[in-house]
């Protein structure tokens, strides 16, 4: 990815003698097969689904405007 890659040019500019390739603790855990097995279903992340994910973080950032709002008003 991009980030994959600027990083690893910055490591190689700042940190002379920087890896010739860049490699991960994710990869390095796993064979190749476990990564041609996995599929990635976008609606059902973890359990749960992208809706109720929405749902949640909507009320996390309501609780936290309403806290923000009560401290301005009230101190």
């Amino acid at each position: 990815s991009d980030y994959q890659q600027l990083s690893y040019n910055l490591n190689v500019n700042l940190c002379q003698g920087g890896p010739l390739k860049s490699r991960t603790l994710m990869k390095d855990s796993y064979t190749p097969d476990v990564f041609q097995k996995a599929t990635i279903d976008p609606r059902h992340w973890h359990g749960r689904t992208i809706n109720e994910l929405g749902r949640w973080f909507e009320k996390y950032f309501l609780a936290i405007n309403v806290q923000k709002a009560m401290k301005e008003k009230y101190g």
